[in-house]
């Protein structure tokens, strides 16, 4: 029924970046990726970390786990073509990374992730630290799990309640009001060339009591 009635977004496909340091348990690290990537092969799991050795135990844990699940092909694939390990200087430059990707699910398994999580500005749902697994999130955990995805996290927000209410805008100014700004939206018109815009602003500036004809 899209056009007939609005939808919250065209979300997918699925994606989710781990951020982890040295205290990160690789084995979770691993399992949190191949949950994301048995969704489907064009979902994205991503691994961000400052910490070389975490990045190589993740690795050998993806290829130990994997060889285990049901959807192994599909996962295989996921990783193969979407997925990644980034091995970044430091937590900054991962968050920095974090907020030019956006990712749709973003978590963090790190020393003092609430900290870290005030420093994140794009991401559809945080999740933080290794009890607080994005696999919850699908099922159990949070308002909701329909999230943006492809990069609009940079300006959409999880779907709320928000999301189903209609609004109408009311503008209702006094006189003082209209002769603050007035004079502002006046000039704009006549910027654009709008001159009938313009004048209508205009007569009723040019007096306090407008005459009416």
């Amino acid at each position: 029924v899209y056009g007939t009635v609005d939808i919250e977004g065209l979300m997918g496909p699925t994606e989710t970046m781990i951020v982890a340091d040295d205290s990160a348990n690789p084995s979770l690290c691993a399992a949190d990726l191949l949950a994301q990537a048995e969704h489907d092969a064009m979902a994205s799991a991503i691994l961000v970390t400052p910490s070389l050795a975490l990045a190589q135990r993740v690795n050998e844990a993806v290829e130990r786990q994997l060889a285990m699940l049901n959807r192994r092909d599909i996962a295989a694939s996921s990783l193969e073509n979407r997925g990644g390990i980034i091995v970044v200087s430091d937590l900054d430059e991962a968050i920095d990374l974090v907020n030019f990707y956006a990712p749709e699910h973003l978590c963090l398994m790190v020393e003092d992730a609430w900290s870290q999580s005030r420093k994140v500005k794009n991401a559809g749902g945080i999740f933080i630290g290794e009890n607080s697994p994005e696999a919850l999130g699908d099922y159990v955990a949070g308002p909701s799990h329909v999230m943006p995805t492809g990069g609009t996290a940079r300006f959409r927000s999880t779907l709320h309640v928000g999301d189903f209410l209609k609004t109408t805008s009311v503008i209702a100014l006094n006189e003082a009001t209209l002769n603050t700004v007035g004079p502002a939206a006046a000039i704009l018109a006549r910027a654009e060339g709008l001159t009938a815009h313009a004048k209508a602003l205009e007569m009723r500036l040019s007096s306090s009591s407008p005459q009416r004809s």
